[in-house]
């Protein structure tokens, strides 16, 4: 006997699982493990032929093969089929649930269990695999569960498989007059009785914006239902969150407790708060039952934690772009409208020469003011001086009732009549809109990277907060690093975030993996209004630098940007971390080094390449942890793809392109379309002949574009980076006629066979190599041109300099070489690097010749040496390298084959 067990007081969801399941293992029986709601019984006392249902106490344990548990991983949730579970009869026990988190006690032998709003909805995927159809009345159970555990798809537990689930059961038949019917079937007289009980009896507090209330209700016995009082009752009163309580016996002297929690506040869990007291369910719902318990005691716990969870209220602090860029009354329109192109703004702050804010110029108002001719008249004749202005602590909802009111896009922060920020409408609706997973106690993200490049990736939900989660997966020792810097940093008032590919490779790591120790780390000072200072990193720098006196501190740039360097170190290894204030940049012509400024980290992520690289997580209380997503990198991680921030990004710098192609091989994403086309578009511009020509220095296009072909030809994958390279036309940035083809393939494959085979070690540096192998492609005079752009080492320049004079030689000279002696003596002038190179430009034929001095000619040697020449009364002198040699090629041309030979031949040409 197959049985599927619902946990007790089943709810539609449970129902529903159960229902697919049967069909999933046909032949099985649903088991109510112990009631069930009232709109389930009720469902039930119609429908209940329709289903495979038996009683518990019509089953015989000796006969149970196989248990199903749907819905929850608990036994105590299972009553007394609880102890089915232990029988040793039992072939398999199957859990399937979507309550992330809970450590389960039941002994599951196989567990399907998934961040979906509904446990049906796994069931569904799987009968949508094995192409099952369904009944009406199965279909429409079903639909029922996921309708009623994802409030129809509003809740925040409530994914896209849940919507795709519901899709497939209605195309099943699934009645939405029965579903509608039993989704709020309204209340009881028992429970409306409560209802106004409750209302009369209500507690209320307001913390930080949100209403939180509670009660307790006496009974005589148990009250079924009391999850629809609760949702009810926060309709009515239009409460943040609530915790209802029943007091009932149980029996004469059995005093239970049962209580039902919801709430409606971001970043609250009452899942997590129910937990440890027995408890369970969602973020947003959740309930327990206990026995002989302090009823105010528990109530007032839990009260606690939800009131410890409520979020503080974002502020223009948190909202705002930190330092301000302003401009005086006097500056002219054109000047104004540069500044706004450089920065990328849409207006400027106008402030007198005291530094009090007397406007705010719009670029709408500069546009007209230069469509009318006026680029030489000030900022004061079109500026807008009747400003409203908020101070740090403005909230959220204040600002944008403000804007919202007034139809202002932009409010100024003032501290002390002192302006230190700035809000806007986009950074208000980016807050409100964007979309976040906030299950617990902040936002938890994990990427499955599949290591096998599967391509079903899928972002899913962490039961931890992601700081935790930060540490869970980070080396014990550079979370400490991480811990100490942060709290250096906070004790100047600044906040610290981790950038850029960290971020990225953390999201992307798989949980169940060893933990990470990241060998580079970037780490982003934000200064707020309380310090624009441009050497808040070097600052943090040094104080941790006196904290790990292991650590070499650098200090480059005009930025002032710093590095810590550990070598070899026994805890952090080769570890290097960078520490920069959070700064914007400008590029003045492409392919320059860009001019950089102080600025906010909204601004920092924003001047960075591609979206998976501008995340960045918050390391600094109060919001630790907090991770800042402010143009979808998160999504195209999901997506798996590569997706570039600004349509200019390829034609400010080129190199961005090859960074691109290497996180799309390296990640096995796909770059995304438009992003191809800008790159197309940049490449076939000609702007980097252009700008090469008029410009001495093009750092992107010379050692930045050198560091990224190192870190291509370094890498694995370095071919499927060449080709995807070769596809987008992006060699040409190299050489505008380095192109791929099947010769220059040819030449690769035949480089890799000759370092395998010469160099196993390895001596040379193979990056390099390939590179001198693509450049060796060009034709010879552009070869030493390429090579010093990209500043190649000298011996690098040399060989490809000497390349084609040098195969010339050789190529001319093996053909007239009529011994090995002859091949010997021509080749060995060249060293190691440029033979490689000759031989796979050269036919197979001299290739075989260059290919035997190397493997086999090289290791020969003389039969005799200087001390049997000594020992034979040959004087030491000169004549020794002269003997050496004339043997040696004796010896290659097989004149001689032993020692006595050698000594024959030494006395006939070599008499004493």
């Amino acid at each position: 006997m197959d049985l599927i067990l619902c946990h007790t007081t089943a709810d539609f969801d449970a129902l529903g699982a159960a229902v697919g399941l049967t069909r999933l293992l046909p032949g099985s029986k649903i088991v109510l493990t112990g009631g069930s709601h009232p709109p389930v019984r009720d469902f039930l006392a119609l429908h209940r032929d329709e289903y495979p249902l038996i009683e518990r106490r019509s089953v015989n344990p000796e006969k149970i093969r196989s248990l199903t548990v749907v819905d929850t991983q608990l036994r105590d949730r299972l009553g007394k089929a609880a102890e089915w579970l232990d029988l040793p009869n039992l072939k398999e026990i199957i859990v399937y649930d979507h309550h992330l988190g809970q450590e389960s006690d039941i002994p599951a032998t196989r567990s399907h269990i998934s961040s979906v709003g509904a446990a049906t909805t796994l069931i569904v995927e799987q009968l949508q695999q094995q192409e099952i159809s369904l009944t009406s009345a199965e279909a429409t159970v079903m639909a029922l569960g996921i309708h009623v555990d994802t409030g129809s798809l509003t809740f925040d537990q409530s994914t896209p498989r849940d919507a795709l689930a519901l899709a497939w059961l209605m195309q099943q038949g699934a009645s939405l007059s029965v579903i509608s019917t039993y989704r709020d079937p309204g209340l009881s007289l028992q429970l409306q009785q409560l209802l106004t009980e409750s209302l009369e009896s209500l507690e209320y507090l307001c913390l930080r914006g949100y209403t939180v209330a509670w009660v307790i209700l006496k009974t005589n016995a148990f009250v079924p239902g009391l999850s629809s009082l609760a949702s009810e009752l926060v309709e009515l009163t239009e409460i943040d969150a609530l915790l209802l309580a029943n007091e009932y016996t149980f029996g004469e002297n059995d005093l239970r407790l049962t209580i039902i929690g919801r709430s409606q506040i971001p970043k609250t869990n009452l899942n997590l708060l129910f937990q440890p007291l027995g408890g369970g369910g969602h973020s947003q719902a959740a309930s327990l039952n206990l026995r002989k318990v302090d009823s105010q005691a528990i109530l007032k716990q839990l009260l606690d934690g939800v009131k410890a969870q409520i979020p503080h209220p974002l502020t223009a602090r948190d909202l705002m772009s930190s330092p301000v860029r302003t401009i005086l009354p006097e500056t002219t329109i054109a000047e104004a409208q540069r500044i706004l192109l450089r920065y990328r703004h849409s207006g400027l702050s106008v402030v007198d020469t005291q530094g009090q804010l007397v406007g705010i110029i719009s670029r709408r108002d500069i546009d007209i003011a230069l469509h009318h001719g006026f680029s030489h008249a000030p900022v004061r004749g079109y500026m807008t001086r009747n400003l409203k202005t908020i101070t740090p602590d403005t909230t959220l909802p204040q600002i944008e009732s403000l804007m919202v009111t007034y139809d202002i896009g932009r409010l100024p922060v003032l501290e002390n009549e002192r302006l230190v920020g700035l809000v806007t409408r986009t950074d208000v609706l980016r807050e409100l809109h964007q979309e976040r997973d906030e299950n617990e106690e902040g936002q938890k993200f994990k990427i499955q990277n599949d290591a096998l490049g599967l391509a079903n990736a899928a972002l899913t939900k962490f039961k931890i907060p992601l700081s935790t989660e930060l540490q869970n997966r980070l080396a014990p020792q550079l979370w400490q690093l991480l811990t100490t810097a942060s709290l250096e940093a906070e004790k100047r008032g600044w906040h610290l975030y981790l950038v850029g590919g960290a971020v990225r490779d953390l999201l992307l790591a798989e949980a169940t993996s060893d933990t990470l120790m990241i060998k580079d780390i970037d780490l982003v000072v934000d200064g707020f209004h309380k310090s624009a200072d441009v050497g808040a990193g070097v600052e943090l720098a040094k104080a941790l630098q006196q904290l790990y006196p292991a650590a070499r501190l650098e200090i480059h740039g005009a930025f002032q940007t710093a590095a810590l360097l550990w070598h070899k170190d026994p805890e952090l290894d080769s570890l290097w971390v960078d520490i920069a204030t959070a700064r914007t940049e400008f590029y003045p012509y492409p392919a320059a080094n860009p001019e950089v400024e102080a600025s906010s980290i909204r601004q920092d992520l924003y001047r960075r390449d591609f979206t998976i690289n501008a995340l960045a997580l918050r390391l600094t209380s109060p919001r630790a942890g907090e991770l800042l997503d402010f143009f979808g990198g998160l999504l195209d991680l999901q997506s798996r793809q590569i997706r570039v921030l600004h349509a200019n990004s390829f034609i400010e710098d080129p190199t961005r392109i090859f960074r691109g192609v290497r996180f799309a091989v390296r990640f096995g994403f796909e770059i995304e379309p438009q992003t191809e086309e800008f790159i197309h578009y940049a490449i076939n511009s000609g702007v980097y002949d252009r700008t090469a020509q008029e410009n001495s220095r093009t750092p992107a296009l010379q050692t930045r574009l050198k560091t990224e072909l190192k870190h291509i030809l370094e890498a694995p994958y370095w071919k499927s980076a060449l080709q995807l390279l070769d596809n987008l036309g992006a060699l040409q940035c190299i050489h505008p006629s380095l192109k791929l083809n099947l010769e220059i393939l040819r030449q690769l494959r035949l480089l890799e066979s000759c370092l395998q085979r010469f160099d196993p070690q390895p001596t040379l540096i193979h990056w390099e190599m390939r590179l001198e192998a693509l450049i060796a492609h060009l034709k010879p005079q552009y070869r030493a041109k390429v090579a010093k752009n990209l500043q190649l080492q000298e011996d690098s320049i040399k060989r490809l300099q000497n390349l084609a004079s040098a195969q010339t030689e050789v190529m001319e000279s093996l053909l007239e070489c009529e011994s090995p002696s002859q091949v010997v003596q021509l080749l060995r002038q060249y060293d190691l690097p440029m033979l490689i190179l000759i031989a796979v430009q050269s036919p197979r034929s001299l290739r075989h010749q260059i290919w035997e001095y190397l493997t086999v000619w090289t290791n020969v040697q003389p039969l005799l040496n200087g001390n049997d020449l000594k020992k034979l009364g040959y004087k030491p002198g000169p004549q020794y390298r002269q003997i050496l040699d004339d043997m040696l090629a004796a010896t290659l041309d097989e004149i001689i084959k032993d020692k006595t030979e050698a000594e024959e031949f030494l006395a006939q040409h070599y008499p004493k």
